[in-house]
């Protein structure tokens, strides 16, 4: 079986977890013996990403925009890769590069699996570009697919508002890798920012409006009053909301206890994950944070809002989920500051469950069971003799 996967942006410092998705993927396909090709962009490629890249079978076009994702690439490239592919694989939406290879596809007749990474509803920036694309070709590539593929349950519901029936849609969840880096040190990281003892919150993610980094800074304000010695840390990119957020925090007189990282690499980020007492993804849609599933590997545990369709951090003790405002999430961080003892036991527990649920080992099995049964002409939830 030949596999070739598509995404935007390959590296995380722009992709974030659609990249990281793609990216493990690769690995994963390529230890089960899957032959596998690579198409994204080489926006934000860092020589970490292409040093690990090395091996792969990758095309990777110069893009016209950082933010739109035009690739500067013969078709022709694109469909000498197609050819030599028995599926397609391609995740994110809003991308002229995804439209383009599952046009590609479908002439070829090659199966394309879909996986929007929950970005199919309409929302942040942009709104009237989008729907205009969604009219020329997301429409389009979404209905054509042979399998649409979700990453929580709560998904569903988008693919069946662009016309997609539930025997068409599979579930395969984010994944990580057991491999964390060596020799991780929190107290550096701790040190690195001046943090010292105190309680510390994590926000990891890109700062856009989706990702609610807003909702988390009135949060903490609401509370930093309780709870002097608590700290919060934004960690990420830039990514348009940066500038409001500097002017609210000082506003709110924080300078001091709200800090801005920028973008991690993986070491940094993981040092920074086991420092930390707690994460916070204050997401106003998210599907399935695969930095909850990365606190999970150190033993941290999450906060997270009931947009991000992993409610089963709960339901394990592993953390908490509350709805996606300020205040919601200010009275869960009181409730946790409070009790911070019994934050590491939480921790623990969403580690085991992580581990137990949610490595690429165990899921790409199931990835690869699915491609065979779409190259057999089986629907995405049948077996081969249903069919």
């Amino acid at each position: 079986m030949n596999v070739l996967l598509v995404c935007d942006a390959i590296d995380p410092a722009l992709g974030g977890g659609t990249a990281e998705r793609t990216f493990q993927m690769a690995l994963a396909l390529r230890a089960a013996g899957v032959q596998c090709a690579l198409i994204a962009t080489s926006t934000a490629l860092g020589e970490r990403r292409r040093a690990e890249l090395r091996g792969f079978d990758t095309l990777l076009p110069r893009s016209l925009s950082k933010r739109f994702f035009v690739p500067l690439v013969s078709p022709l490239k694109i469909a000498t890769m197609i050819r030599r592919a028995d599926i397609v694989h391609i995740t994110g939406h809003w991308s002229w590069l995804g439209a383009l290879v599952g046009t590609l596809a479908r002439y070829y007749k090659k199966p394309y699996v879909y996986c929007p990474a929950g970005s199919l509803p309409v929302y942040g920036r942009s709104a009237l570009i989008k729907r205009l694309y969604n009219r020329i070709c997301g429409n389009r590539l979404v209905r054509h697919a042979a399998c649409c593929m979700a990453i929580v349950e709560l998904e569903r519901a988008h693919f069946h508002a662009y016309g997609v029936g539930d025997e068409r849609i599979a579930l395969l969840a984010n994944g990580v890798s057991t491999q964390v880096p060596d020799g991780l040190d929190a107290q550096r990281a701790r040190t690195r920012y001046g943090i010292g003892n105190a309680p510390l919150l994590l926000f990891l993610g890109r700062l856009n409006v989706i990702k609610g980094p807003d909702l988390l800074v009135e949060a903490f304000g609401a509370l930093a009053a309780r709870h002097p010695h608590a700290r919060l840390l934004l960690a990420g990119p830039d990514a348009g909301l940066g500038d409001s957020l500097a002017k609210r925090i000082a506003k709110l007189g924080l300078q001091e206890r709200i800090q801005f990282t920028g973008h991690l690499e993986v070491r940094e980020k993981f040092e920074l994950l086991q420092a930390s007492d707690l994460l916070v993804i204050p997401s106003r849609q998210e599907m399935m944070s695969l930095v909850v599933l990365e606190a999970g590997l150190v033993g941290t545990p999450a906060l997270l809002t009931d947009q991000c369709g992993f409610d089963d951090v709960e339901r394990i003790d592993g953390g908490r989920v509350v709805a996606a405002n300020a205040s919601a999430l200010a009275v869960a961080l009181d409730e946790l500051l409070s009790t911070s003892e019994t934050l590491p036991v939480m921790g623990a527990r969403l580690q085991q469950f992580v581990v137990h649920n949610y490595t690429w080992d165990s899921l790409i099995r199931e990835c690869v069971a699915l491609y065979a049964r779409l190259l057999d002409g089986a629907l995405p939830g049948r077996s081969t003799q249903e069919h």
